[in-house]
């Protein structure tokens, strides 16, 4: 297992900074001139916290999720009270370490799946100590 060294967030829900919001959409392919600007306001804690107090923002470090959409310093949000489900990106705490990775459940196993060729699936034995500490719901990125 590569080490995955994460750096956790708690958002800051009390000052919201609100933001010019184009409601209608900007339309990536050949701009219309008649485009209609209703330009609004926006909190972007207030689109991506959908649970107060159990929502957490963290860092990402490393490749092993770059099929997923998430690259090496990303920042992801983390809800920590939905339920971990088959194929749901987690943030899993396994033998002492934080790790990302996509879960697969089976019938008799559980793997926590990688999205990188270079990296193994991790298949859950008896011998691990795993807790699935939240599940990925939206990833941040810098273009």
């Amino acid at each position: 297992m590569t080490k995955t060294k994460l750096t956790f967030f708690i958002p800051d829900l009390e000052n919201p900074i609100e933001l010019p919001f184009i409601k209608a959409g900007i339309k990536a392919g050949f701009p219309s001139p008649a485009a209609d600007f209703d330009e609004s306001k926006i909190s972007l804690d207030a689109v991506l916290v959908k649970n107060r107090e159990t929502t957490f923002y963290a860092k990402a470090s490393g490749t092993s999720m770059i099929g997923a959409g998430i690259d090496d310093g990303d920042i992801m949000v983390i809800d920590r009270s939905l339920e971990p489900k088959n194929n749901k990106i987690a943030v899993c705490f396994l033998d002492g370490e934080f790790t990302v990775k996509r879960i697969k459940v089976t019938q008799e196993e559980v793997f926590l799946m990688p999205e990188n060729k270079l990296f193994d699936p991790i298949k859950i034995t008896k011998e691990n100590q795993l807790i699935i500490w939240g599940i990925v719901t939206y990833v941040i990125k810098k273009l």
